[in-house]
This record gives structure tokens, sequence and C-alpha cells, in this order.
């Protein structure tokens, strides 16, 4: 599957974005959706993931509350609400998927990649 993902950009601090990912190549419903961010000088870290049906969902507990992903599989897409935005939340943010059930807040765990969205929280 090859994903693309949209919808970063600057946001003032207390702000919000949605970003998107798309996907082609596969049957969407098959895999587990997940989004991770790297901020810059540090090691990408895990912030949601959501499973094939979109009937349980995951956060980082940076993020708890004020994040929320979803999917549309008719749309073959992923989303990522994010609300109150801080400057910690600055990063570049990864969709990521895996086929198969459940669940994981492990990158290594996913098998595709999308290239990467930036996200810039100004203070």
């Amino acid at each position: 599957v090859q994903l693309q993902a949209s919808g970063g950009g600057l946001v003032q601090a207390g702000g919000s974005l949605r970003l998107s990912c798309g996907a082609s190549g596969d049957t969407f419903s098959s895999y587990v959706m997940g989004w991770f961010r790297q901020a810059p000088g540090k090691e990408r870290e895990f912030v949601a993931c959501i499973t094939r049906t979109g009937e349980r969902t995951y956060y980082a507990d940076s993020v708890k509350g004020r994040f929320t992903i979803s999917r549309d599989n008719a749309k073959n897409t992923v989303y990522l609400q994010m609300n109150s935005l801080k400057p910690e939340d600055t990063a570049v943010y990864y969709c990521a998927a895996y086929r198969t059930a459940g669940w994981s807040p492990y990158e290594n765990r996913y098998d595709y990649w999308g290239q990467g969205t930036l996200v810039t929280v100004s203070s």
C-alpha cells in the first residue's frame, strides 16, 4: 500500500489542524493505521493508531484528549484532528500501516510509511 500524508502547516499555539493520509494500492480496510511524529533532534514517537474497522483508537499520553484519529474506509483515508496545539507538538508527522488485526504503538510493527508532513506550532 502507498501512503500520502497532507495537511501540515504553521499554526499558533492553541490552534487546530487536521492531517489526512490517503492510501492506494491495496484494500485499505485490511490495515491498522497509525500516526507517528518526529521532532527536531528527537526520535520518532507514537501518536495514535486505529484498528481496521475504526472501532478502537489508542493515543500517546501526550496527545490524549487533544488529538483524534479517525478513518473513512470508503475514502481510503485516515485523519488526525489536532486541537489545542502546543509548541511541543512541532514535528514531522508520518502515517503508517500494517496489514493485520489488533493495534500497536511500536513503529517496527508498521510495514508501510508515508512521506511525512510538517507541523509547526508557534508560541
